[in-house]
C-alpha cells in the first residue's frame, strides 16, 4: 500500500477553539450513548424486544415455569425457544435493512454537508430524529403485533444516529487543533462510555427498587427506560446545539442535488485512490478491525450468559465495569493518541484485545473470574481503539471532504459489519460450543491489524507517531 499524495488538512481557524466548544462537542457522545447501552445491546431490545412478551401467548406459555435453557440441545427444539429464535432472526433482517439505508445515505449526505456548510444542521436533526424515535418506543406494548413496530422503531433511530454521527465525527476538527485531535476524540468517546455507565446504573437501582411500587404490566418498565432515553438525548444534546459553531462552508466542493451527489461520491472515491491512497486503504483497514471491535461488545454479553452462567443482573453490572474502564482508558489514551501518534495507539489496542481474547478461550475452565479479568481487559483496549480511529481519520481526510470521507467511514464499516457475526456463526456451528465463537472475532481483529500494519502513513502523521 503505497505513500501518495498528502491530505489537506482543514484551514486553520484564527480563533482557538475554547473549552466550553470542545466539553459541549464531547457531550454530544455523552447525550446519545444511552441508546446504544441501554436501547440497543443491554436492556431494551436484548431483555425486551426479543423477549417472550412479544410471542403468541400459548408459545410464551409453555416456559411458564421458567425452566427452559434455549443453549441447552435438549430445549433448544421446543416451539418456545424457535419463537426467540425467529424474533432474533426478524430483527436482525430489520437492522440489516437500516445499515443498507445508511449505506446509501451517509457519504452523501457527507459531501453535501461539506460543500453547504451544514455539518451541525444535520448533527441536530438526525439528533432529534433519535430522540422522537426514543420516544416513539413508548407505545411498544407487550404484543406480538407491535413487535414489528419497535424494531422498524430502534432501526430507524440506529439510522438517525449514524447520520447524525457521520456530521458531528467531521466537525472534530473544529474543536481541536493538530496537537489536541487525539485528546479531544478521547474526551468524547470517553463521555459517551461513561454516560452509558451512568445511564445503566440507574436502571439497575430502578430495576432493584422495584421500580417504587409502579405498576410495570405490560412492558412499561422498559417504556419508561425508553423515554427516559429521549429526554436524556435532548437535554444534554443542548450544549452542543448553543455552543459548538457550524463549519464553514468549502466553495471548492460541489453543491449538486442528492442524485447527483452519488456521481460526485464515485469521482471522489477514484480520486481518493489517486491522490490520497493512505486514507482509502485505512478505511478499508478500519472497516475490518472495527467490526472485530463491534463484535466485542455485541457477544460479550451472549458469552456471560451462555459460556459463564451469568444471570440477568450480571449481565448489566458486568456492562457497566466494561463502560467504566473502557470510558476512563479511552481519555488517558487520547493523551497518549498526541503524544505517540493514532496509529501506535490502535496497533497497541488491537494486540491487547487479541491477546486477551485468548487468554478468555484458552483459561475459560476457570469461570466468571477468567471472563471478568479477560472483560476488564479487552474494554481498556476497545475504546482507545475506537477513539484514535477517529482522530487518525480526521488527520488523513482532505481539510475539504471531512463529511463525506466520514460518510464513507461509516459505510466502509457497514459493508464489512457482517464479518464477526458470520465468524461467529461459522465457529459455533463448526465446533458445537458457543465460547469458540471468540475465535471468529480473533480472527477480524488480526486481519484489520494486519491491514492497518500495511497502511504506509504521509509524512505529517508518520511524525505525529513519533510525537
Amino acid at each position: 500500500m503505497t505513500n501518495m499524495s498528502l491530505p489537506d488538512q482543514p484551514a486553520a481557524d484564527t480563533t482557538a477553539p475554547t473549552r466550553r466548544q470542545v466539553r459541549s462537542w464531547a457531550l454530544w457522545d455523552w447525550a446519545t450513548q444511552p441508546f446504544n447501552s441501554v436501547i440497543l445491546t443491554f436492556v431494551f431490545v436484548s431483555l425486551y424486544l426479543v423477549s417472550d412478551a412479544f410471542l403468541p401467548p400459548e408459545v410464551a406459555a409453555l416456559n411458564e415455569d421458567g425452566e427452559l435453557v434455549c443453549s441447552r440441545a435438549v430445549d433448544a427444539a421446543t416451539a418456545y425457544c424457535q419463537g426467540l429464535s425467529d424474533l432474533s432472526a426478524w430483527y436482525g433482517w430489520v437492522t440489516f435493512a437500516a445499515g443498507i439505508l445508511v449505506l446509501l445515505l451517509a457519504p452523501v449526505l457527507g459531501q453535501r454537508a461539506d460543500a453547504a456548510g451544514t455539518k451541525k444542521r444535520w448533527v441536530m436533526g438526525g439528533t432529534i430524529a433519535l430522540a422522537l424515535m426514543q420516544f416513539a418506543l413508548l407505545f411498544t406494548f407487550t404484543d406480538p403485533v407491535f413487535f414489528w413496530y419497535g424494531a422498524i422503531v430502534v432501526a430507524l433511530g440506529s439510522v438517525a444516529s449514524e447520520i447524525a454521527g457521520v456530521n458531528y465525527n467531521a466537525m472534530l476538527w473544529q474543536v481541536s487543533t493538530p496537537k489536541t485531535v487525539g485528546r479531544v476524540s478521547g474526551l468524547g468517546w470517553g463521555l459517551g462510555y461513561i454516560g452509558g455507565i451512568l445511564a445503566l446504573v440507574i436502571v439497575v437501582v430502578l430495576t432493584q427498587f422495584e421500580w417504587f411500587g409502579m405498576d410495570t404490566s405490560n412492558g412499561l418498565a422498559y417504556r419508561l427506560i425508553a423515554l427516559g432515553a429521549a429526554v436524556w438525548t435532548i437535554v444534554f444534546a443542548l450544549p452542543f446545539f448553543f455552543f459548538v459553531p457550524e463549519a464553514p462552508p468549502h466553495p471548492e466542493r460541489p453543491r449538486v442535488g442528492f442524485f447527483r451527489g452519488y456521481v460526485v461520491l464515485v469521482k471522489d472515491i477514484g480520486a481518493l485512490f489517486r491522490t490520497n491512497r493512505p486514507t482509502a486503504w485505512f478505511l478499508i483497514a478500519s472497516a475490518v478491525y472495527r467490526d472485530g471491535l463491534a463484535g466485542v461488545f455485541a457477544f460479550g454479553g451472549v458469552l456471560a450468559a451462555v459460556s459463564f452462567g451469568f444471570s440477568a443482573t450480571e449481565v448489566i453490572v458486568f456492562g457497566i465495569a466494561l463502560n467504566l474502564v473502557a470510558g476512563v482508558s479511552t481519555i488517558i489514551a487520547g493523551r497518549l493518541d498526541d503524544r505517540f501518534g493514532a496509529r501506535n495507539v490502535i496497533v497497541w489496542a488491537l494486540a491487547i484485545l487479541i491477546v486477551s481474547a485468548l487468554f478468555v478461550f484458552f483459561f475459560r475452565e476457570g469461570g466468571k473470574t477468567i471472563f471478568w479479568v479477560g472483560g476488564i481487559i479487552l474494554s481498556a483496549a476497545v475504546g482507545p481503539a475506537q477513539a484514535s480511529s477517529r482522530a487518525l481519520l480526521a488527520r488523513l481526510a482532505p481539510g475539504d471532504m471531512q463529511g463525506e470521507i466520514f460518510g464513507l467511514y461509516a459505510t466502509t464499516g457497514r459493508v464489512m459489519s457482517f464479518l464477526s457475526p458470520l465468524l461467529w456463526a461459522l465457529f459455533i456451528g463448526a465446533f458445537g460450543a458457543t465460547h469458540f465463537g471468540i475465535l471468529g472475532i480473533v480472527i477480524i481483529l488480526a486481519i484489520g491489524l494486519v491491514l492497518l500494519l500495511m497502511v504506509r502513513l504521509p509524512r505529517h502523521e508518520r511524525i505525529a507517531d513519533i510525537g
